[in-house]
């Protein structure tokens, strides 16, 4: 199962570009922590703290795919790292001048939030160029997937370590630095500074005029909703069975079952059309999602939280392909963008949601949320089905990629420069 990871790990500048970008979107992953615990630290309020955190995440949203379609008009080096030190300076500031005046914290934490850098579009943008098959590029989309799972984990845990040894405010500045360290290597390498993006038709959309890729965001949108309901979800069975320690477990939980099924996933060649794997993916995803409507006890509960974590990864995977596949010339870094961005929309407005649920309903109805959620995604792919395949399958081009798993993948770099 692992050969086919190690193969990836083993191409020139795989291992060197996978870290240097989970390591670059460090601090994208735990900016809601690091902003809450230090406002927190401050003698802010959580209100204040969860508005901190929510001015982050929209400017993240706004920033991901106008950052992308930079990327891919000048090159990943020209970008990538200018937007990581000023997102960071943004942090910094805001760490140094605390809360007051609020205005100006609302504003630094705005710029840090606006140029995160597209690391992860950046990244799978490269993946192409760096492997040498088109089932390669494949593996790589899954192994990215379960690596963000890891990532997730592990930054929560780095975050409190860092407020606990030092302070709340040390955090923020040590975590961004490792950030800027991350984009530093990821730019400096030999694909990231070849790297060009195919010749693009001049759109104001970009990567939007592509029907294929809206079907597959406005079902990404629903899948960030059930993600973001069952944190909160999460939170209402863990306040009546046992505090933070039951809440810590059924993330943990979600999250390795995420790991266990993009590994899976990753770990053999998958036969058919992208498109039509992902409606059964999404299915099942649902379908897993439902037995949280049980409300067993702890056991029981961080069990079927495993299951309901096992098909997000590789329904995150497929979707990196058929974004792929579906990104109109020259747009796919900003195509990669526009789904992380979605993703995070749907997420908030899945946390949003389930508040009002849980309170009205209880927490058995907060976790019909994403069950719900999930079933709406795939009624989506399923009434855009005939657009997804008609963009995915209408060139013979496209459907030869993906059914011959040694095709040689073009790369794109600029005039025959491969280190």
């Amino acid at each position: 199962m692992a050969s086919g990871y190690a193969e990836i790990l083993r191409a020139k500048h795989a291992a060197r570009l996978l870290t240097g970008t989970l390591v670059g979107r460090l601090p994208n992953a735990v900016a809601a922590i690091a902003i809450v615990l230090f406002v927190r630290a401050e003698g802010g309020t959580y209100s204040l703290a969860g508005a901190l955190a929510a001015v982050y995440g929209v400017a993240n949203a706004v920033g991901q795919p106008l950052l992308g379609r930079l990327v891919d008009l000048y090159g990943q080096p020209r970008i990538q790292l200018p937007a990581a030190l000023v997102s960071a300076l943004g942090m910094a500031l805001f760490a140094w001048t605390g809360t007051d005046p609020l205005p100006l914290a609302h504003a630094f934490v705005a710029v840090a939030g606006l140029f995160t850098p597209p690391l992860e579009g950046g990244l799978r943008a490269l993946w192409p160029s760096v492997l040498r098959r088109q089932d390669q590029v494949h593996t790589a989309y899954a192994m990215d997937a379960v690596a963000q799972e890891v990532m997730f984990t592990v930054g929560p845990l780095l975050v409190t370590l860092c407020a606990s040894l030092w302070s709340a405010r040390a955090a923020l500045l040590v975590l961004n630095v490792i950030g800027v360290l991350g984009a530093l290597s990821v730019v400096l390498s030999p694909p990231a500074r070849a790297w060009r993006s195919e010749p693009r038709e001049a759109h104001w959309l970009g990567a939007l005029r592509s029907t294929g890729l809206l079907a597959l965001l406005a079902a990404f949108l629903f899948i960030g909703m059930a993600l973001g309901s069952i944190a909160v979800a999460a939170v209402s069975y863990a306040d009546g069975n046992g505090g933070d320690a039951v809440y810590g477990w059924l993330m943990a939980a979600l999250g390795l079952g995420a790991l266990a099924g993009g590994t899976v996933y990753g770990a053999r060649r998958w036969a058919g059309a992208p498109e039509r794997r992902l409606r059964v993916l999404v299915a099942l995803l649902a379908v897993c999602y439902l037995p949280l409507t049980l409300v067993p006890g702890v056991a029981a509960m961080t069990a079927l939280s495993a299951l309901a974590g096992v098909f997000l990864a590789p329904c995150i995977a497929c979707a990196f392909i058929i974004v792929d596949r579906h990104a109109p010339a020259g747009t796919v870094t900003e195509a990669f963008s526009w789904l992380v961005t979605t993703f995070t929309v749907g997420a908030s407005l899945g946390t949003a949601l389930a508040g009002p649920v849980v309170e009205w309903g209880g927490t058995r109805w907060g976790f019909a949320v994403p069950g719900c959620a999930g079933a709406v995604s795939l009624l989506v792919l399923l009434a855009t089905g005939r657009v997804l395949a008609a963009t995915g399958d209408g060139a013979v081009v496209a459907a030869s990629k993906e059914n011959d798993p040694n095709r040689a993948v073009q790369p794109r770099f600029s005039s025959g420069d491969r280190a």
